[in-house]
């Protein structure tokens, strides 16, 4: 496996936001955890970065235990999150905001193979490069914040909430260009409200509700599963 979290427990001060949850994502996957509001999905990306320390249980990526090390040194191994609300530098261009996604990076080839990577997958950005990332819409900010962790190089690519407060055809248009990610070898975990999206992408599928994971199994399966019809898809 390329990632496995094991029995974690994060917790806000008292307040225990994940109660020993297990998940693994196997090389060259698309994994998705869906859940309400509230469920623990952000903990759980914040776990796995390093962002939040766990209470207990372990963190293994790449075949190394990474649970004592911090967020930025989890990124060097090609642990890379791309955080909910975007969290793009809005005073600075496109051009300089992908280059702080390379910041840690020597390999000034590869960087710049990187970015035509980048402009490949996200055209507007290239028309944009030497706008101000605040002036753009609300989608172009996304594609941005992925492109910017692209430039990180990511082993697995931690994607949290990429379709929030977007219209429905960008949506239909970031899933695509995330499914094109993966192709190109890229591993993904994607937590998203969006379930029909992310289960018809994922491979594997996790339900996490109020930091329990209380459903497994593949992307097909799950769209199938009457329950999960019903709480997430509003099908009875």
């Amino acid at each position: 496996m390329l990632l496995e979290m094991k029995d974690a427990v994060l917790s806000y001060g008292k307040i225990e936001a994940l109660h020993g949850i297990s998940l693994e994502v196997a090389e060259g996957e698309i994994v998705a955890l869906i859940g309400a509001n509230g469920a623990g999905k952000t903990s759980t990306m914040r776990g796995l970065s390093g962002v939040r320390g766990l209470a207990s249980g372990s963190v293994v990526f790449d075949g190394e235990d990474v649970t004592k090390l911090r967020a930025d040194q989890r990124l060097r191994k090609g642990l890379v999150l791309c955080p909910e609300g975007r969290g793009i530098f809005p005073g600075m261009t496109v051009t300089e905001n992908l280059n702080m996604g390379a910041y840690t990076r020597k390999d000034k080839e590869a960087i710049e193979q990187d970015y035509e990577r980048v402009f490949g997958l996200f055209p507007r950005l290239l028309e944009r490069k030497k706008q101000v990332a605040g002036t753009m819409s609300g989608g172009e900010q996304q594609m941005l914040a992925i492109g910017r962790a692209l430039m990180s190089r990511p082993k697995l690519l931690m994607l949290d909430e990429p379709s929030m407060g977007l219209a429905p055809m960008l949506i239909q248009q970031i899933f695509d260009i995330i499914s094109e990610i993966a192709q190109q070898g890229t591993t993904i975990l994607v937590v998203e409200q969006n379930a029909k999206q992310a289960l018809s992408r994922a491979d594997r599928a996790y339900v996490l509700e109020t930091g329990h994971i209380v459903k497994s199994g593949t992307g097909v399966e799950l769209l199938d599963d009457p329950t999960v019809r019903e709480a997430y898809l509003g099908v009875a």
